[in-house]
């Protein structure tokens, strides 16, 4: 039942609309990184139920780890912040992330990110390599997270070759009709 609930969780996870129906970022967005465009989009499913569309922003040609690169998500259900910074932390620790210490520390951290969200609300999270991230609820700034590693395994719970959801990465990537 955890782990059901883990993965019901990670997929109500954070960020836009289907694919071909892009927002576009908010305009803080492209401030940090203004040669954002969208890359590949897609909803995430769990037995059936959309639980949010997410859609992927690059700057380059395509995806790049260590460059700045964004994550959309829209939610299609409401889900409890809670939830979402446990599922988070879920799937970190699942990816490796390390040790309970640093995981308590980064709970901490996304609990500032994440509000509960409502079906059609969205956050945004930024990826900075080296840096950290910055995430919009709404187009509202909700944090600015100066710690470079836990952006990355923040962002590998959708970008990992790992990933839960292998498909919804394809799809993200470009390398999938959404």
């Amino acid at each position: 039942m955890r782990r059901a609930r883990s993965i019901l969780l990670v997929c109500a996870l954070l960020f836009v609309p289907a694919a071909g129906a892009s927002q576009g970022l908010p305009a803080e967005t492209l401030a940090y990184a203004p040669q954002m465009r969208p890359l590949g989009a897609g909803p995430m499913r769990w037995f059936g139920l959309r639980l949010y569309d997410a859609e992927l922003w690059v700057s380059g040609e395509g995806y790049a780890p260590q460059r700045p690169h964004a994550l959309a998500l829209r939610y299609q259900r409401a889900i409890d912040a809670g939830r979402l910074v446990d599922t988070s932390i879920d799937e970190m620790r699942r990816l490796g992330a390390g040790d309970e210490t640093r995981l308590a520390r980064w709970r901490e951290e996304l609990a500032r990110a994440f509000p509960s969200v409502q079906p059609d609300e969205r956050i945004v999270g930024l990826h900075l390599p080296g840096r950290g991230a910055v995430f919009w609820h709404q187009g509202r700034l909700t944090a600015e997270i100066d710690d470079a590693e836990l952006a990355r395994h923040f962002f590998a719970i959708w970008l990992d070759e790992r990933t839960r959801e292998p498909a919804l990465r394809a799809r993200l990537l470009g390398e999938a009709a959404p």
